[in-house]
């Protein structure tokens, strides 16, 4: 099984301009999430997909395989789609998952890229996988940088946004309490079809891609982690990041 992570990455985001390489204890963002993704046994590669030179300079210089796309990318998936074309084509190897690891995930760690591809060798019927993480404070759940996510009981996704779902009003006790993490899997020829698919309302409003693939009524399996991570949207996060890695142990493998 070819299964190949592809980390999305450009210096032109708009809440947060130029993250891929905010340092984190002095190692580019990008360059965290690309070590430790690469650090998982069920992946045969690691590339970073982006369009801007400086990020390709710093993976030449930090020994990261590193693939230039278009400056054209909306999407994180239709960049990823990218890559993989242009990475089969250099290697002569068809993929058959390729894992999107977002830039801006530098927590991650290689048990859970595992845990997400882990139901695709289990199950051919699945195309798509999003790990969710439980939220522990209202802040976080409240937060619209957090995209959370509501499942029906076989642990597919019934709805994602960025609004606090579901709702706490009419609730006596303590609703669950979801988050999206952006490490996702695709088939390969899954992802491609996704990326013809036309955008879907719902997703345009809530600004989540995955929601177009439920308003196609098709499933998106949700896999749960326990593993703590913090996504990077904003300088603060960063901050906290920061904080949150301190004393890292995967981090001491690739900062010696």
């Amino acid at each position: 099984m070819n299964i190949v992570a592809v980390i999305p990455a450009r210096m032109g985001s708009s809440r947060y301009p130029g993250k891929p390489l905010a340092l984190i204890h002095n190692v580019p963002m990008v360059g965290h999430v690309a070590f430790r993704t690469a650090m998982s046994k069920m992946l045969s590669d690691t590339y970073v997909a982006t369009c801007d030179d400086i990020i390709v300079d710093y993976c030449k210089n930090a020994g990261l395989k590193c693939v230039m796309t278009g400056d054209h990318h909306v999407r994180c998936s239709t960049r990823t789609a990218e890559a993989l074309l242009k990475i089969e084509a250099t290697t002569g190897k068809k993929t058959d998952i390729v894992v999107m690891v977002q830039g801006d995930e530098p927590m991650v760690t290689p048990e859970i890229i595992d845990a997400a591809v882990a139901p695709m060798l289990d199950d051919d019927s699945i195309n798509v996988v999003n790990l969710m993480a439980e939220m522990e404070t209202l802040e976080e759940f409240e937060d619209p940088n957090e995209v959370k996510v509501v499942i029906d009981r076989n642990s597919n996704a019934l709805y994602f946004s960025r609004e606090p779902v579901p709702s706490r009003k009419k609730s006596s006790g303590k609703v669950p309490m979801r988050k999206q993490v952006c490490i996702i899997p695709f088939r390969r020829n899954y992802l491609l079809r996704f990326n013809g698919m036309e955008e879907s309302p719902l997703e345009i409003y809530e600004s989540v891609d995955m929601m177009r693939i439920l308003e196609y009524g098709e499933k998106v399996r949700m896999v749960p982690t326990a593993c703590r991570t913090f996504s990077v949207d904003t300088p603060e996060d960063l901050a906290r990041v920061q904080r949150l890695m301190e004393g890292d142990k995967l981090m001491e493998q690739y900062t010696r």
